[in-house]
This record gives C-alpha cells, structure tokens and sequence, in this order.
C-alpha cells in the first residue's frame, strides 16, 4: 500500500474530459456518478476533497448542435457557457445521492497569480471545506481570453493543490499510468514510480488523444506533476475506472514521489503561477551572476528589453539564445530600462539620483527557471 496516499487527509482529484463525456460531447452519467460514488466514500471517511473538472465545453457541443470541439476561442467560451450549468447540475445531483453538497468554483490565471485573488480563491475553497462542501473547481473558460488561460487543468489542478495545501494530487484520464511510450505498442511498460525527472530521461511522452475532447494529453500531465511534487506533494497518475483502487493506496497508475525540500509559497507562485510580461536579455557575466551565484539583477548586465510591464510585474531573463534562465519581478517600468542598460547602479545615481542606485531584479524576488 501507498502509504502517501493512505496518509492523505486534504485530496485535490483531478478529472479530464474524456473520462467524463462521449467522443462526440454529452455527459457520461455512469462515469460521473462512479467518480461521486468514490470521493463521496472518501469525503465520509473525513477526507477533504476538492475535485478539478474538466468537461464544460465537451458537455456543451451536443446540446450545441457542434459535431466536435471548436478551435475558435468564441465558440469554445460559447459551449463552456451551455456545458458548465449541465457539469456543475450533473455533479450536484450525483453527490447529493450522499448527501453531499457541491461548490463551483471558476478560476482565471489571475486568480491564482495575484496575491489578492489567490487568497480570496484560498478563502472560499477553505470555507466550502469547513461546511463539509466538496468544490468543484474549473477554468472559467467561458470569459478567460487567450492571454489569461491556464492552458488546461492538468496545471490548474496542480496550482490549486498548492494553494490548499493538499496532501495529494490525483490526476485521472483515459490512460491507467505513465509509460516507457506509446501504450498501445508493444514492448511499453508502466513506470510505476518515478523520483524524479531523471526518472523521465528516456520516455516518449504523448499528446491529447484521438477523442479531441480534451486539451491535455500525457505532456501536461508529467508537467502538472513536476509542479505538484516541487511544492511537496505527491501525485497519482491513472485511469478514471482506477480512482477507487488509486485513492485506497493500491499500486495502481504511477505514484511521482514528491521534493524533499518544499519552496518557499511566493517563489513557487513565481515560478509556476504568473505568466511574464516582459524578457529581460542577459549578457553572459550576467546570467552566471543570476544563476550561479545567485545575485540580483543590476542594469550593467542587460543587453535588450522586451514587452511592456511595469515596476512589480514578473519578467523572465533569458540568456544570449534567448532561452529563459530565471523569473524575477521587476523594479523598474519597461519605458524606464532602456536608458539604463549597461550602466552601473554607481554612475545611475550619480547621474539621476539615488532613488536609480537600486537592482532591477532582487536576488529575493528571483527563481531559477
């Protein structure tokens, strides 16, 4: 048994849409009621959970008259609007057969990114807990834009586990575990566990599937678990008919043991949780300052600016390839940089004053990407 998991008393589950709906849309009542049966069981036993569902836009192609799902974001936000009221109506009657009552909880990027929104998010996912709720957690795909989107909610699920601070993260799909390759061809093996990302070295890792009701695939699922287990918390990778086996500790799917050391909270939302708005470009001296040395950012070493942010905005420095080496929030307004580069903190307040003797990232508000 999977003493990680048998250990677990706060769960983030987390359900894609193919193991909810049919390839052509429309719910899949069976598979949500056999998914309730399993976490009301848990939630019985003094579980929290906290359930991260996908399926919005897949529920509402049918009702839509749509044959498969949309590539054009208006359309998507259009079957989100119609197939959340369908998931979130199907759910609650699912889970009250247990007497269980759901909360539905959308999220945007900025909700979990800026301070303010993530702990007001934080604040109503505990609260719903303490009434003994189950939240059910989704993108607000219906007014999120390209900018602001998650991406999938492989990443959403990880973020939330990190904001609740969860004792586990599962991650059900259409496949029961992690593979050497592709599943379907011969000579594959489950990995059962993996400890880290030298664990991966030599795996193929695939695409959202045939179905096209999803936008995952296995690749943000390793993503969302190299999130997860960074932050300290261990993650179960397997099918959706596996939930119940999975979540009872059995060595089922693929168990990715979590970091031993757990991040600081702001470095992790740092890295993981904020999108950037701008690149600083780094010459080398710079970037081995950053890196190895793990020293603040001064103009001297900046090359190029990109992007258009403001002080306190995070950015990412990248290197001469214009790889990005490390996020960090930005001291200084974009429109300000450029008559700055390349010029020591001395000279600057020399020249403009003191208030300009000051680094353009801190050491303190950088993270090593």
């Amino acid at each position: 048994m999977r003493e990680a998991v048998t250990a677990a008393r706060r769960i983030v589950v987390k359900v894609g849409s193919s193991s909810l709906t049919t390839a052509s849309g429309g719910l899949d009542t069976d598979r949500v009621d056999a998914l309730t049966d399993v976490l009301a069981a848990l939630a019985a036993d003094g579980r929290e959970i906290v359930l991260v569902s996908s399926g919005a836009i897949a529920a509402g192609l049918a009702p839509l008259g749509l044959p498969r799902r949309p590539r054009d974001l208006a359309t998507q936000q259009a079957a989100a609007s119609v197939g959340q009221g369908l998931l979130i109506g199907r759910y609650a009657a699912s889970f009250a057969r247990h007497g269980r009552t759901v909360g539905q909880v959308l999220l945007t990027v900025d909700d979990v990114t800026r301070r303010v929104h993530y702990r007001n998010a934080y604040r109503t996912l505990r609260k719903l807990l303490d009434l003994r709720a189950v939240p059910i957690v989704n993108e607000n795909d219906t007014v999120a834009t390209e900018e602001i989107r998650f991406g999938d909610n492989d990443r959403l699920a990880a973020l939330v586990a990190a904001l609740v601070q969860a004792d586990l993260l599962v991650l059900l799909s259409d496949v029961d575990a992690l593979y050497t390759g592709d599943p379907a061809k011969p000579g594959t093996t489950r990995i059962e566990q993996v400890h880290s990302t030298d664990d991966l070295a030599t795996v193929t890792i695939g695409r959202a599937g045939r179905a096209g009701v999803g936008t995952g695939g296995m690749v943000t699922k390793v993503e969302a678990a190299r999130i997860a287990t960074g932050f300290g918390i261990p993650v179960v990778l397997t099918a959706a008919p596996l939930a119940a086996e999975a979540l009872a500790g059995a060595s089922v799917g693929t168990l990715f043991h979590p970091a031993v050391h757990r991040p600081g909270a702001r470095l992790f939302w740092l890295a993981h949780a904020t999108s950037p708005r701008g690149r600083l470009h780094l010459d080398p001296g710079a970037v081995q300052a950053v890196v190895t040395r793990r020293k603040s950012l001064l103009p001297a070493g900046i090359t190029a600016v990109d992007g258009t942010f403001t002080a306190g905005d995070p950015v990412d420095l990248v290197d001469i390839l214009g790889i990005p080496v490390a996020r960090g929030l930005v001291n200084y307004d974009a429109v300000e940089l450029p008559g700055l580069l390349g010029r020591s903190t001395g000279e600057l307040a020399a020249a403009l004053g003191p208030a300009y003797e000051r680094e353009v990232v801190h050491r303190d508000d950088l993270v090593l990407l």
